[in-house]
């Protein structure tokens, strides 16, 4: 019996570690879209779609299986990577253009989406992992959701709180953390 409790305790501990390191990118991304400056009303928007999209991708990517994963896997991944590029150095150009450009919109449906999808991609490839655990798949998936949730919160409320100090400068600084991220991802 302890040898058990040993290992399910193991189980939930490795689960709760990659909860914490999926829910960082959202984190870091959330400090970006902070800079440019969000109402509370956006944050917990914003917050609550990140949490649906790291429990939807995880399990998509259970539902999927080993050989999609093999195959989609590296282009999901860059694909986010691309996506944060091209929002990033959007926010940038925008910042630099003055007001004359429309920068991206995490107001929108989809600014929102395209946000969330761009930091729970990588949830998908977690996904197809975790059906090699003996663990229960909704507490998981849930844990996932809570700590994609509640860390965005933290990166937007940080992000938000810096932008202040920032002033003009919080878009072009934002929009530079999301481009440094789509390099990163997409190398």
């Amino acid at each position: 019996m302890g040898a058990e409790f040993s290992a399910e305790l193991g189980q939930w501990l490795t689960i709760l570690i990659m909860a914490v390191a999926l829910g960082m990118d959202a984190f870091s991304l959330g400090i970006g879209i902070g800079l440019k400056g969000i109402r509370k009303l956006d944050i917990l928007k914003i917050s609550t779609v990140i949490a649906i999209f790291h429990i939807i991708m995880p399990l998509t990517g259970m539902f999927m299986g080993q050989y999609m994963s093999s195959l989609l896997g590296e282009v999901a991944t860059a694909a986010g990577g691309g996506l944060l590029l091209l929002l990033g150095g959007h926010m940038i150009y925008s910042s630099v253009r003055g007001e004359e450009t429309q920068s991206f919109d995490h107001r929108t449906l989809w600014g929102t989406l395209v946000f969330a999808l761009s930091v729970s991609i990588d949830s998908f490839s977690v996904g197809v992992s975790l059906g090699m655990f003996a663990t229960d798949i909704v507490l998981t998936v849930l844990c996932f959701g809570f700590f994609g949730g509640l860390m965005s919160v933290m990166g937007l409320l940080l992000g938000s709180r810096v932008s202040d100090k920032l002033g003009g400068y919080g878009e072009a600084c934002g929009g530079a953390i999301l481009f440094i991220f789509g390099i990163l991802f997409v190398l």
